[in-house]
C-alpha cells in the first residue's frame, strides 16, 4: 500500500506507475492469502482421500503367518515404499501358507526379516482372497503425504502468482519503451538543430 501512496502525490508519476504498484499490492495479497489457502485446501482434500485409502486397504488387508520355503535366488533387499512405519528392509522369499478358505497357497513374497531361511515363520499380508499383497498404507504416511501435497500447492500457486505479475510488468515495459520510440522517432530528426520546432 506504501507504494501506492507514494506514486499519488508525484508529480513525476505516469499512469503505469500507479498500476504498476497496485500490481505489486496485489501480487502480495495473492502470495499472503491465496497461495496458502489453496496449499490448505489441497492438503485437507488430499489427506481425506488418503485416510479413505488407509481405512480401505486395513479393511481388505489381513496380517497371516506363512512358512518359509526357500529364499529367491539373488533376492535383493528392498524397502517398502507405502509405509513410513516399516523401516527394516525386505527380500523375497517363496513360502507357504493358508487361505481364508482353508486351500494352501504358495508364492514368492517379502519378508522382513533377514533371516529367512526355510521353516521360519514370517508375517506377510494378503486380501480376502489370500494372495499376497503389500502391506497397507498407515494413517501417518497418509498425513506425510497430503501435508506434502498441501505444500507443494502452495509453493506452485506463489510461483504462478509471481510469474504472472513478472509477466504483466514486462509487457508494461515493453509497452513504454515502444511508445519512447514512438515518441523519438517524432522529435529525433529535428532534435539539436537550431530554430527547431520554432
Amino acid at each position: 500500500m506504501t507504494g501506492v501512496v507514494r506514486w499519488r502525490h508525484n508529480p513525476l508519476r505516469r499512469a503505469t506507475d500507479r498500476f504498476e504498484a497496485w500490481l505489486a499490492l496485489v501480487a502480495f495479497l495473492l502470495l499472503m492469502l491465496a497461495a496458502p489457502a489453496l496449499g490448505w485446501l489441497c492438503g485437507t482434500r488430499t489427506d481425506a482421500a488418503l485416510q479413505a485409502v488407509v481405512r480401505a486397504q486395513r479393511a481388505e488387508r489381513h496380517p497371516t503367518t506363512a512358512v518359509v520355503v526357500r529364499r529367491v535366488t539373488a533376492a535383493r533387499f528392498t524397502a517398502d515404499p507405502e509405509t513410513s512405519t516399516d523401516s527394516m528392509r525386505r527380500t523375497a522369499v517363496v513360502a507357504r501358507w493358508r487361505a481364508p478358505d482353508g486351500s494352501a497357497r504358495t508364492a514368492e513374497v517379502r519378508t522382513a526379516g533377514r533371516n529367512a531361511n526355510p521353516g521360519t515363520r514370517v508375517r506377510i499380508w494378503t486380501d480376502r482372497r489370500g494372495d499376497p499383497t503389500t502391506r497397507p498404507m498407515d494413517a501417518a504416511t497418509g498425513h506425510t503425504h497430503a501435508a506434502l501435497a498441501g505444500f507443494g500447492a502452495a509453493l506452485l500457486a506463489a510461483l504462478l502468482i509471481e510469474c504472472g505479475r513478472r509477466l504483466i510488468l514486462w509487457r508494461m515495459t515493453q509497452r513504454r519503451y515502444e511508445r519512447i520510440d514512438r515518441a523519438w522517432a517524432a522529435v529525433g530528426p529535428d532534435w539539436g538543430r537550431t530554430g527547431a520546432g520554432s
